[in-house]
């Protein structure tokens, strides 16, 4: 019993790993909303070690229409979370999940086939 050591860590951030309850309720409040306007036909969920991301489908296909993306390590603050068109370029990026689908008009981004 001597050689027994305390180890006191502090240090327990704890970052998540997916969205949390609030980043969910808007992610679906937007698809709801998207859905019943007859813009979008399915979603899909997607993680990896960098990001989790939600897909939005037009139609059943194989590329998701548009993905809205928490960045697990992100390079600045502005860039946690991040609107993805179908080729995967960055479309808008904001530190606040609320601000980035407020500052949107999804209306606008209609799919041409």
């Amino acid at each position: 019993m001597k050689h027994l050591k305390l180890v006191v860590n502090n240090e327990n951030k704890k970052i998540d790993i997916f969205f949390n309850k609030i980043e969910l309720k808007l992610i679906l409040n937007l698809y709801a909303r998207m859905v019943s306007s007859g813009e979008w036909k399915d979603y899909g969920l997607s993680i990896s070690k960098k990001e989790v991301s939600f897909n939005v489908y037009h139609r059943t296909s194989e590329f998701p229409a548009y993905r809205i993306t928490k960045n697990l390590k992100p390079k600045n603050e502005n860039e946690k979370y991040l609107i993805k068109n179908h080729q995967n370029k960055i479309i808008n990026k904001s530190e606040s999940l609320e601000n980035l689908i407020k500052k949107i008009i999804w209306k606008k981004f209609k799919l041409v086939n």
